[in-house]
């Protein structure tokens, strides 16, 4: 931001008042910047579980935070993902119940299924972007997959096995 004044030097007074304004022009604080988020997430949906197969079912989800600046001339938007266990209490396997029947599962950041989503604790993690909005790029969006397993070899009974998960958006 640049701010310019004009002092005129023929006359004293004049000039003490001038650098006056100009010095508490640069001392007013700057607007802060304002902006708003939306986001949106997809689970996994798994199909019929096989509980012959011997390949996990794998299937993907989708979470997506986008942010448009309002006003301000930028701002960064530091966004933290966290999510809960569900219905198991635990990060380590979460469960999809029918009943009382139970089929364990559980979801990741990444495609190898090693990082847990979860909130930091028992073994899970956080995750998280950063969008840095301007007014040349007001609007970004950050997507990122839900990775979900279902592992082999479990024998379930035939049911509709669900599981709620709540995912907490920070930023």
């Amino acid at each position: 931001m640049s701010i310019k004044v004009h002092c005129d030097d023929s006359m004293s007074r004049i000039t003490a008042a001038c650098v006056a304004v100009a010095l508490a022009m640069f001392a007013l604080p700057l607007a802060a910047a304002t902006w708003t988020c939306s986001v949106s997430a997809t689970g996994p949906i798994f199909g019929v579980y096989n509980p012959f197969a011997t390949t996990p079912d794998e299937e993907n989800g989708t979470l997506k935070a986008t942010c448009t600046l309002l006003s301000g001339g930028a701002a960064t938007v530091n966004i933290t993902d966290s999510f809960s266990t569900g219905s198991s209490g635990t990060y380590s396997n979460r469960t999809m119940l029918s009943g009382a029947n139970v089929l364990n599962y559980n979801l990741y950041y990444d495609a190898g299924y090693t990082q847990i989503r979860g909130n930091g604790t028992g073994g899970s993690q956080t995750g998280g972007a950063t969008l840095n909005l301007t007014s040349a790029n007001p609007t970004q969006t950050a997507t990122g997959t839900i990775y979900g397993k279902v592992n082999a070899g479990q024998n379930v009974a035939p049911g509709t096995y669900t599981d709620t998960i709540v995912v907490t958006i920070t930023f």
